[in-house]
Order: C-alpha cells, then structure tokens, then sequence
C-alpha cells in the first residue's frame, strides 16, 4: 500500500479537489488533472502536499481529447511511475440551461463529450495499464472510482444533457466493474447529491429553500469534503467484496419518502 498514486480528474477546484485533499491526506500521491493553466491549479497541488502527500504533480489535459487523455497517463507513468487510483470526476454543465424542447445539438455533442466519452475512454485506457502493473506485481488492488450524480436518474429537463450524461456514467460503472472484475480491478461509482461548488452557486438560493423546506432528510448543502470522505473509504479497499457498488452521498435525497 505505499507509494500509492490516485490520478484524479477536474481536481483544480470543487469536487475534484475535496477528492484529492482526501486522498494526499491519507499518503496517496496525487496526480490533478483540470483544463486550467497551472498556475490556477497550484493551490489544488500545495493543499495536497501540505495535506500529506508524498508527491503532487499537476496535468493539465482535456479529457475529451484522445491524444491528451494518452498524454496525461504517460505523464503519470513517467512521474510518479505507478497508477492505483483513477478518479473520473472532471464534468461540466450545460452552458445555458435550455428546455428539453429548445436545447441544441451543440451543447448536447458537448456535455456528452465531457462527461462520459472522456471518462468512458480514459478508463479504457488506465484500465489496461492497471492490467500491466498487475501482471508485474499481483498484490496490487487498483480501483476506478466514477462521480456521477443524483441527475443519472432524478429528472431536470432544463439540462437534459446533463442528465443523460451523469446516466451514462452510472451504466459504465456497471459495465467496467463487470469487465474488470477478472482482474481483481474494482470500479464503483460515488453519487453526489447537492454539493456546494463553483457549478452549484448560481442556483444557491433555489436549493436554500429547497433544502430548508426538506427536500433532503439532512437539511444541508453537501460539500466536496463529504465526497472525498466517500472516495477515501473505496480507494483504501474497505469494499474488497463490491464491484459496481453505488455509494450516494446526497443528505438523503434517494430515499423515497411519503
């Protein structure tokens, strides 16, 4: 278990950071991917070096892109020379929440892209060099861990590409943990519920009400901290057993209530 290294993506800010704060602060190396310039992202890198990880690298890809996605894991072979986490969290919104009846093909080809074709084909591609690593060394317990949403199955049809994507998510999860399960690689999927971030804020005062008035059994916002608790757990193997396993960290919201 030393020397572990998590690779996660979308980690300048949000989510993606609270995940890999979590992950420094339990001795993993940390490997942050965003589509920022570096600069935007070095207080994402010395938050974990100061949380407690060994070694901190910063890169920067988009991970829609093919050619960046092989780039960005031939830097971390190359850096930290070892890959036991991958994270697939980097995912955006909509850039103008539009009417199922007036949103564009455009802005669906995007989120689509973004959200699951990019983590959909970095799996693929960190799933065989896990196969490698544990050819060489079959101790190992490498794990992929997918952020989806309380959106891959709770409808918004003001962004209807989002939802599609987040369900998308939740299906690769399924499919990659069946896959890979021959290898001793498993692959879980943490469901976020309402989480304060950047993407959040814009509809903060819809949910303060929303959430005071009890739409989720917890009455509060969630926060990146919560998730990367939930990553934490998946990524030390307290689930050896689980595979496609689906950990909602959401105050709640799933629950069917009368």
């Amino acid at each position: 278990m030393k020397n572990r290294v998590a690779l996660i993506t979308g980690a300048a800010r949000g989510i993606g950071r609270g995940i890999a704060e979590a992950l420094a602060a339990k001795g993993f190396s940390t490997a942050i991917n965003d589509i920022c310039e570096e600069e935007r992202a070095e207080a994402a890198l010395q938050a974990c070096k100061k949380t407690g990880a060994p070694d901190a690298i910063y890169c920067r890809a988009d991970i829609s892109d093919a050619d960046q996605r092989k780039s960005m894991v031939d830097t971390v072979k190359k850096n930290l020379g070892r890959l036991d986490v991958l994270v697939n969290n980097a995912g955006v919104a909509p850039n103008v929440r539009a009417d199922l009846l007036e949103a564009t093909e455009e802005s669906f080809d995007r989120v689509l892209k973004i959200n699951l074709k990019g983590p959909y084909f970095l799996s693929q591609l960190v799933a065989g060099y896990m196969i490698e690593q544990l050819k060489e060394d079959p101790h190992r317990r490498p794990v992929i861990i997918n952020t989806a949403s309380i959106s891959s199955y709770a409808s918004s049809p003001a962004r209807g590409e989002y939802c599609i994507s987040k369900a998308g998510v939740s299906m690769m999860t399924k499919l990659y943990a069946d896959r890979l399960a021959e290898y001793g690689i498993n692959v879980y999927e943490v469901r976020p519920g309402i989480i304060m971030t950047d993407m959040t804020s814009v509809v903060k005062e819809k949910y303060d009400k929303l959430i005071s008035e009890g739409l989720t059994p917890i009455k509060r916002w969630g926060y990146p901290e919560d998730i990367g608790r939930a990553v934490v757990m998946l990524a030390e193997g307290a689930l050896p057993f689980s595979t496609g396993e689906v950990i909602n960290v959401d105050g709640g919201f799933h629950l069917r209530r009368l």
